[in-house]
């Protein structure tokens, strides 16, 4: 019998032609993650005198300050240049004082990077309150309630004082609205023009941040954060909030978390020419961790996958606790 054949399809297209040999399907690979392109998430406890395991994060640890150059050389060496920080103050107050002050962890770690790398290693600080707050919310409370226009001054004292500690890029994740134009005014007010903001525009209230909660010491004392984070189930209003961001004055965006959000992802990149990072957070690091344990995945393949699924979705870079054993596969 005789194969018809057709200009435009089989036998005369043949898509495996450009995958028979490893050398071709590198030479033909779309979608490459590098190094440069990922951001490691460090975890800074004020008064820690040696890094501490997190239970629920294996592998991932609470770091004291004195081991901050270590763990950020290490990963300069490997070609990760940008960072994210997150302080665990000693003390905690219902205003989340210790946030912005001059001399709180997260200040202290920026001067300590500065100190040793100078600007080698982009540093990038998150601006929110659930650290530092007694009811571990992400906001000023009031009456048992968030009060949002309360909150974002507050915010926005943090990131001028992370600025002028030397933060290259302020990253504020408490989801208020307004916070992107408060910031980016007393960061203007406060001489920090060159600030750049990579606002959390895209922040939903997700099961899996549970391990940050863990990690940080954030769970909220009372109630929950669907009053500020959004709905997973709207993509509408996930666009919303990124224009909004965006119409505040955001530099960059971030949607978070990563793997459930390649559709908005893919939405945010045909919809807008700023940089877009993906968080791929906790939880998704937690899970391929366990199931890895287990031994019923390849951790490495699965990582792989995971990360450059993000990439051809959209982002630009990835915040990833993944990110230093990548860059050694890399």
């Amino acid at each position: 019998m005789t194969t018809k054949k057709s200009s435009d399809g089989f036998p005369d297209v043949r898509l495996r032609r450009l995958r028979r040999t490893q050398a071709i399907r590198d030479l033909f690979q779309e979608t490459r993650l590098s190094p440069s392109n990922l951001i490691a998430p460090l975890f800074v406890q004020e008064g820690l005198k040696k890094a501490q395991a997190i239970a629920s994060m294996p592998d991932i640890r609470r770091l004291p300050l004195a081991g901050l150059a270590k763990e950020v050389e290490e990963l300069s060496d490997l070609g990760i240049k940008s960072i994210i920080l997150f302080g665990l103050p000693k003390e905690k107050d219902g205003k989340g004082s210790s946030a912005f002050d001059e001399k709180g962890i997260v200040q202290k770690s920026v001067d300590e990077v500065r100190k040793h790398f100078g600007d080698k290693v982009a540093v990038i600080t998150d601006v929110c309150l659930c650290q530092y707050t007694s009811h571990g919310h992400c906001g000023i409370v009031s009456g048992n309630k968030i009060d949002n226009d309360k909150s974002i001054d507050a915010l926005a004292r943090v990131a001028v004082s992370q600025a002028r500690a030397g933060s290259d890029i302020v990253a504020p994740s408490a989801m208020m609205d307004g916070q992107v134009q408060s910031i980016r005014k007393a960061l203007d007010d406060a001489g920090f023009s060159e600030t750049a903001i990579m606002s959390y525009s895209s922040k939903q209230a997700s099961p899996l941040f549970a391990p940050f909660r863990d990690a940080a010491h954030s769970t909220p004392e009372f109630g929950d954060r669907r009053s500020y984070q959004m709905p997973y189930a709207n993509s509408r209003e996930a666009m919303r909030e990124i224009e909004q961001d965006i119409s505040e004055g955001a530099d960059a965006i971030i949607i978070k978390p990563a793997i459930p959000n390649l559709d908005l992802l893919y939405q945010a990149k045909k919809a807008t020419n700023l940089p877009i990072c993906a968080y791929s957070v906790s939880g998704e690091y937690a899970l391929i961790k366990a199931a890895s344990m287990e031994g019923w995945v390849d951790e490495n393949a699965v990582m792989t996958e995971f990360l450059t699924a993000i990439k051809r979705a959209g982002a630009d870079m990835i915040i990833t606790y993944q990110a230093k054993k990548m860059a050694e596969l890399l």
